[in-house]
């Protein structure tokens, strides 16, 4: 069965742990469907590891809606949220009520996701109200990295500690369904957990969330540019395709590849008949 808002929520309510990965291909979509996952994140971290960006800023609409319709066109039971990237829902409600609704037409995505707290809840009242479902996202936010003055962890102190619970509240007011909190104090983030009736899915935010999300790359040791604290490599998928190419390149090289076993036949007469024209 299709994972759903009601379904994630019901979770919560039990003591479930949610699992969410992010995913950017209909390939890998596939994949992780076949293991029960709750829901699959296309992410604007796309703009890191699939395009290269130093940044999730440069990623555009159109990145997110080709990615999210092959991610969509692979996952059949598990949920798929997609980001609205910078600058699709800050500039004002119309427009966040329509990039939404493009993700959803053209991306095929079940639900959204947008970062900001009370500053963002107009954005989440409207899409809510246009029956499309809405992850909010506080903590690290990453398309305001720029104003953070970088990567940092969000909610250390008093004062900002009582924001992030107060705007994990209004989002929830707002009609989001589910929070992710990025890189917040592990305790904080168990106490925002606690306080409200939403699922909260961490990142880099301790074992008290709901349930966990990982940049999938990360987690399977594939993107070297940096590697954050609160990842845990479960594989060393890096390693075995770096081994793979290197074999490919040298079996090419030296001729063993292809050998009999992968290159097709032709009758003898055939190529003897054909042998006698070129030479005639």
């Amino acid at each position: 069965m299709k994972q759903t808002v009601q379904t994630l929520r019901e979770k919560k309510q039990q003591g479930e742990k949610l699992t969410m990965l992010t995913c950017y291909d209909y390939l890998t979509a596939k994949l992780m469907d076949t293991v029960g996952l709750d829901l699959l994140l296309v992410g604007d971290s796309l703009g890191n590891v699939m395009l290269g960006y130093e940044d999730t800023i440069s990623v555009t609409m159109a990145d997110m809606i080709h990615h999210t319709a092959a991610v969509a066109r692979g996952a059949k039971n598990t949920m798929v949220v997609a980001d609205l990237p910078f600058l699709s829902y800050q500039t004002g409600v119309r427009d966040a009520v329509i990039n939404a609704g493009r993700l959803m037409k053209e991306g095929r995505a079940n639900a959204v996701k947008l970062e900001g707290g009370a500053v963002v809840c107009d954005q989440i009242r409207a899409i809510v109200n246009a029956s499309i479902p809405v992850v909010a996202h506080l903590g690290m936010t990453p398309q305001s990295v720029n104003a953070m003055g970088g990567f940092k962890v969000q909610g250390k102190s008093l004062e900002d500690a009582r924001k992030l619970l107060s705007d994990a509240k209004a989002v929830e007011a707002a009609g989001a369904f589910a929070v992710v909190l990025e890189c917040v104090p592990a305790a904080l983030a168990s106490l925002v957990s606690k306080q409200l009736t939403i699922p909260t899915i961490g990142i880099g935010a301790g074992a008290g969330c709901d349930g966990q999300v990982l940049v999938y790359q990360d987690m399977l040791g594939m993107f070297s540019d940096y590697q954050p604290k609160f990842v845990r490599q479960f594989a060393c998928v890096g390693d075995v395709m770096r081994d793979a190419f290197v074999q490919y390149k040298e079996a090419v090289q030296d001729g063993t590849f292809p050998d009999a076993a992968h290159c097709f036949t032709i009758a003898e007469e055939t190529m003897a008949q054909l042998e006698q024209e070129v030479k005639a």
